[in-house]
């Protein structure tokens, strides 16, 4: 079950936190320590790039099958996550479970049937979940929204976006992971001095729900100001 991805505020937000990383940095080579988007909080939970296995948070309009291995009578089928995160679940009612991985849920739910049951036993299935994905944006050939199918890298999302157009910066790719709610953490990649390399060992493994954007370099952010004219303008016709 596909989500929107970006509501048009986060965008805004978002895009105003390129223009101001792009701002700064300029021409400059990027800066390989990670930087937070939002200045106000003096500190914010760090978000390892390099992580590759990060479990899977309920969201509403997920659901899931609840089985007790010695109350049958008590097993749900598709479960749906409401849009304020709560269930209703037979015999405990109401309980919030948005935001939790499936252990935690299974925790949760154990602790809630404890009160009616001596020890459940509970399996939880998810049935219907947002698929992970990424988003490629900016000076890529198709900017857009991608399932993410196994392990990806930085570059081969960009890959699989349709690689660079011919005004990307490649030197300052920026990478966007959600921290919590209220905070996203942005890094710079230079991807140009990996490839130029041949190192990609600092190529980040993307987490589900993760944001590259792909800057203008410097030409293209000027070339509206200069006129189509030939080569033949800046260089002699005949050559001595």
């Amino acid at each position: 079950m596909m989500k929107s991805f970006v509501s048009p505020i986060r965008m805004f937000a978002v895009l105003l936190a390129v223009s101001a990383v792009c701002a700064a940095q300029g021409d400059k080579a990027p800066v390989p320590a990670a930087s937070l988007v939002s200045a106000t909080k003096p500190s914010a939970p760090s978000a390892e790039f390099q992580q590759r296995s990060p479990r899977y948070h309920i969201e509403a309009g997920d659901s899931f099958d609840l089985m007790f291995e010695l109350s049958p009578e008590f097993n749900q089928t598709a479960v749906a996550v409401q849009p304020d995160g709560f269930v209703t679940l037979r015999g405990v009612g109401d309980l919030k479970v948005a935001g939790q991985t499936v252990p935690e849920l299974t925790q949760t739910l154990r602790t809630a049937y404890s009160k009616i049951l001596n020890d459940p036993l509970i399996s939880v299935v998810l049935k219907e979940f947002e698929k992970p994905y990424f988003v490629a944006d900016g000076q890529v050939a198709k900017p857009g929204k991608y399932d993410m199918h196994g392990q990806t890298t930085l570059t081969q999302a960009i890959a699989i976006a349709g690689g660079f157009q011919a005004s990307a910066k490649h030197s300052q790719v920026l990478l966007f992971r959600r921290v919590d709610d209220q905070w996203t953490e942005a890094k710079l990649i230079n991807v140009k001095k990996m490839q130029k390399n041949g190192n990609l060992s600092e190529d980040p493994f993307l987490h589900p729900g993760d944001m590259l954007f792909v800057p203008k370099n410097t030409m293209s952010k000027i070339d509206r100001f200069i006129p189509n004219l030939s080569m033949g303008t800046y260089l002699p016709l005949t050559i001595p």
